[in-house]
């Protein structure tokens, strides 16, 4: 059975971003795991909007794809109805 995404934004997007990153440097899940001092699981997790990052994780997942930490929610806006 495949697995739903998350349906809040605020997990998928910074997930989505991860992703693009990481394709556009050519890396698997392990190898920005490894980068970043991360389980590959948890990379994963994360780009399906699936685990709540938390700000030291983005940071070093920035740091391992080689990008300002901002680059990863770029267009991030907060509506009302999306904060919970």
């Amino acid at each position: 059975m495949p697995r739903a995404r998350a349906k809040n934004p605020f997990l998928r997007h910074p997930g989505y971003e991860i992703q693009k990153a990481r394709y556009a440097l050519n890396l698997s899940q392990e190898q920005l795991a490894a980068h970043a001092g991360l389980h590959r699981t948890y990379v994963g997790m994360v780009e399906r909007g699936e685990r709540n990052i938390t700000v030291i994780n983005l940071m070093r997942i920035a740091t391992a794809l080689d990008i300002e930490p901002g680059a990863l929610l770029p267009g991030m806006r907060v509506k009302p109805k999306d904060v919970f």
